[in-house]
């Protein structure tokens, strides 16, 4: 290994997107598999509850996601302008491990629970005329 070959960027490619693929794959058949298991088991009106629960807290934790990946953003920012000691201090570095984890969360986390969500409520309302004579089994 002498470090002057050239990497291989499609194959780190390929190996992220399928660890990632299959990390997802638990999460998103929660997603699915809730609303008609809480339909099915406990019935439409616990599905209703079920759903303002989910819309509430989704929403509230995707704000929160998307307002401090924005500031840990900003905050790294503002010390490069020369607070706290600026570029290379210690407020520097720690900066730039919260923009590192607020990036994503800002991005990707916030803005896939919007789809959470949607994805819940749609699945409901597929679901509610055969569940509305459906009593629940409990």
């Amino acid at each position: 290994m002498e470090g002057e070959a050239r990497p291989e960027y499609g194959k780190c490619v390929d190996i992220c997107t399928k660890a990632a693929l299959k990390e997802m794959l638990i999460p998103g058949l929660m997603t699915v598999a809730a609303p008609i298991m809480v339909g099915f088991i406990l019935g439409p009106l616990a599905l209703g509850g079920f759903l303002i629960g989910a819309i509430a807290c989704g929403f509230i934790l995707a704000v929160t996601f998307a307002n401090a990946g924005g500031s840990w953003d900003n905050a790294k920012k503002w010390i490069e302008r020369g607070a706290f000691g600026g570029k290379g201090s210690d407020a520097h570095k720690a900066a730039v491990v919260g923009d590192t984890v607020g990036d994503p969360m800002k991005d990707t986390s916030g803005p896939s629970l919007n789809i959470m969500i949607k994805l819940m409520s749609i699945i409901a309302l597929v679901l509610a005329p055969v569940l509305a004579g459906f009593p629940g089994l409990i």
